[in-house]
């Protein structure tokens, strides 16, 4: 392989990385093994419609030994769904109307025609989206308290910035009801078009996140106050979910502490705050937590070196996956200034798996850059280098 193109890795020598390639039963989900293609935004489905190029890119990493694979987030059947964010997002998947969910069909079937596995990341971006974008223009943005949240610490563009300052009226009860059937509707399609599962976008600020978040969520009902109250809408819309979907195909939910509003943000203070803002939600039907962290082996609490996935795993017995700076030498939003080499960490990965720290890894932007990035880990070959230019395209 030419070395302007790739480099070798010189440390993993001696390290067992079996543990990662055993299969894993969940639900009615026969993984082969611990991989996950972490969901991350294309921008590549014009009027919300995935084509040829984006079921090509999905197949491509299944055909390569990703155990199971997450779409970017999919705009749910909700009027604000789906909008422009801070960084100008346009051309987002949709999981409803016949033209994107003949789309996703195709896509359902390449990835099951190699081989693999797929489930749609649901997402509802909240607080987030710019009012007056996206394909309802006229929906207004919708807010837990009417607030977007604190500026101080964001790191967007100050146009977004100003353009999420003037107030929106506080979620009614009917939009409430409203985003829930609309998740609901969302994932019934998504059965019906081939997926083998649903991924809950409930972190990084967007809806969902922001209920659970008290500086976005200064609501006095039932959807506010405390922990109790903030988890409800979460857990409501995961429990139509599963009714939309029967019982055994699983529930993913991505859970965070940080947000785009604040990296050092956090839910939860605590081992018994997280347990508080789980269990509800566990209790309504996920199968499996994915916990997002900006750099996985990160402690998740002072005090105690266990991650925040350790975490999750040790207070709700879920399955559990874990995400961040897999593969790389910075995490997501320090590597958009540059300087970051595909290093090879799956050897500490490994190690955690098999203490049964988590059992599943995410994979984003190693995966963004090559297609065969599991195949590669798996034969010992040189990684692909990190390459800013991958974000744009469908490799």
């Amino acid at each position: 392989m030419n070395s302007t193109r790739a480099q070798p890795i010189t440390d993993r020598a001696g390290t067992d990385l079996a543990p990662l390639f055993r299969p894993l039963k969940l639900g009615a989900l026969s993984l082969p093994n611990r991989f996950v293609m972490s969901p991350m935004t294309r921008q590549h489905s014009p009027d919300g419609v995935p084509g040829e190029n984006v079921a090509g890119y999905y197949r491509r990493r299944a055909e390569a030994g990703v155990g199971l694979i997450v779409t970017e987030g999919i705009g749910v059947d909700q009027p604000a769904a789906i909008g422009a964010g801070s960084m100008g997002e346009d051309n987002i998947p949709l999981l409803h109307g016949d033209a994107a969910l003949a789309g996703w069909r195709r896509v359902t079937d390449d990835v099951h025609a190699a081989g693999g596995l797929i489930v749609p990341q649901l997402w509802h971006m909240g607080v987030i989206r710019i009012p007056g974008t996206g394909p309802v223009p006229d929906a207004p943005s919708l807010r837990p308290s009417g607030i977007w949240g604190p500026r101080d610490k964001a790191m967007m563009p100050p146009p977004y910035l100003e353009a999420m300052a003037e107030p929106t009226a506080p979620m009614s009860e009917e939009d409430i009801a409203d985003v829930i059937a609309g998740f609901a509707r969302s994932a019934a399609n998504a059965k019906a078009v081939g997926f083998d599962g649903i991924a809950i976008h409930g972190a990084h600020g967007y809806l969902l996140d922001s209920f659970l978040w008290a500086a976005t969520n200064h609501r006095a009902d039932r959807w506010g106050g405390d922990i109790a109250g903030r988890t409800r809408l979460a857990a409501e819309v995961i429990r139509a979910i599963r009714q939309a979907l029967g019982p055994e195909l699983p529930i993913f939910y991505r859970w965070s502490q940080w947000k785009l509003h604040d990296y050092d943000a956090a839910n939860a203070t605590s081992p018994e705050e997280m347990e508080a803002h789980l269990a509800p939600l566990a209790e309504a039907g996920v199968d499996c937590f994915d916990i997002s962290t900006r750099v996985f082996s990160k402690p998740g609490f002072p005090g105690s070196n266990l991650t925040l996935a350790g975490w999750a795993k040790k207070l709700t017995g879920k399955t559990v996956m874990a995400v961040g700076g897999v593969g790389l030498s910075k995490d997501l939003q320090t590597s958009f200034g540059g300087g970051t080499v595909a290093i090879d960490n799956l050897g500490e990965v490994a190690s955690r798996v098999e203490a049964g720290e988590f059992d599943l890894i995410a994979v984003g932007r190693s995966l963004l850059v090559d297609p065969r990035w599991v195949e590669k880990a798996r034969a010992g070959e040189p990684f692909e280098p990190f390459s800013l230019a991958a974000y744009g395209g469908l490799s």
